[in-house]
């Protein structure tokens, strides 16, 4: 991953998170799990997050259950780093929700918990 560009995300918390950035469409080996945000460029040249998630990333890649809405939405790139511990990329995917709210439903097209 290390030749392509990066991106600093930073969650609610203040921690940055370093995302390396993938042009769609991308794909990814089998068992890589991590952190994933399938994004664009807006008008002012700045990346907003369409869908902030975790897993495998080739699964979450090529198998989305909200990849309709992902391509809807007009995502370009998919930023990712890996990520082998579970609870780790929870807690990340948690701050980094946190922090931009506008990946959620309407904007985005995550789910808040709850409906």
């Amino acid at each position: 991953m290390s030749e392509h560009p990066t991106i600093n995300w930073v969650g609610t918390s203040g921690e940055k998170y370093k995302y390396y950035i993938w042009e769609l469409p991308a794909s990814f080996n089998e068992n890589q799990n991590g952190n994933y945000i399938f994004s664009k460029l807006n008008e002012q040249n700045r990346w907003v997050p369409i869908y902030i998630g975790q897993g495998d990333l080739k699964d979450r890649v090529e198998n989305h259950h909200q990849a309709d809405c992902i391509s809807s939405k007009g995502a370009t790139h998919i930023h990712v780093h890996l990520n082998s511990k579970k609870e780790d990329r929870i807690s990340e995917e948690k701050d980094l929700l946190a922090n931009y709210s506008n990946a959620y439903q309407p904007k985005g097209c995550n789910e808040r918990e709850g409906g």
